[in-house]
């Protein structure tokens, strides 16, 4: 049996170079469209286009301003994690179970936390630049 005989149906066979590279870009792409489907992936977006901008426009130190970006991707890291648990949950669980109940609670408590980290970031980089005179 030759190896793409052994493959799974739908699985596409391995690729190397620059076609794996290709193929992992085009899922990427597909995992942020789907992503654009939740509205709460689409806020941390349109966050992220206000405050991203404005972090690097600010009179703060840069490293200030890589700070303010890398916690806003872990924002968006985040969130399509939590959408991806939420998915296998739903795949794998449609009923309720309480342990699915409780694998989504703590996805969306990494979300929130997420979400924490994010303000305490802008909060203590505001007051390093106008609050702690």
């Amino acid at each position: 049996m030759s190896e793409e005989q052994k493959q799974p149906v739908g699985k596409p066979s391995p690729a190397h170079g620059l076609p794996h590279l290709m193929r992992s870009c085009r899922y990427s792409w597909q995992g942020f469209r789907t992503a654009c489907e939740e509205a709460a992936f689409r806020q941390e977006l349109a966050c992220g286009v206000i405050l991203v901008p404005l972090a690097w426009l600010l009179p703060i130190p840069v490293m200030h301003s890589v700070l303010l970006t890398i916690v806003w991707v872990g924002l968006l890291l985040t969130e399509l994690l939590n959408t991806a648990v939420e998915a296998v949950i739903d795949l794998v669980s449609p009923g309720f179970h309480p342990l699915a109940g409780r694998a989504k609670d703590l996805a969306s408590a990494a979300v929130t936390c997420a979400i924490v980290i994010n303000a305490l970031a802008w909060a203590g980089v505001l007051w390093c630049r106008w609050g702690a005179k």
